[in-house]
């Protein structure tokens, strides 16, 4: 069985027993967290989508860790102006460990 979820603007297809890494969450470590936004859910009699969520279908999922992905390097530049800009940016995640798919 596994369901696509909508978390932080994304979609992310499951199983359980995952490991995701999504859009931080407001959550400490070792929390557990509970999705009701299911898009579709799949399973062995067929596939289940929802207008726009599946009712009553809901992902329940243990917070691993929050943190923070590898820098990257933003550069913006206008030619022929001498301006230029450079930073770096590290986007925050929470990683989840998918424990429960409920239809």
């Amino acid at each position: 069985m596994y369901a696509v979820i909508e978390t932080g603007g994304k979609q992310y297809q499951v199983n359980e027993g995952d490991t995701i890494f999504i859009e931080k969450l407001a959550v400490e470590a070792e929390d557990k967290v509970t999705f009701d936004k299911v898009v579709a859910l799949g399973t062995d009699d067929g596939i289940r989508v929802g207008t726009p969520y599946v009712d009553g279908a809901t992902v329940s999922a243990t917070v691993i860790k929050n943190g923070k992905a590898k820098k990257i390097t933003v550069f913006t530049y206008k030619p022929k102006k001498g301006e230029k800009k450079k930073q770096g940016h590290r986007q925050p995640y929470t990683q989840v460990k998918i424990e429960a798919i409920k239809a």
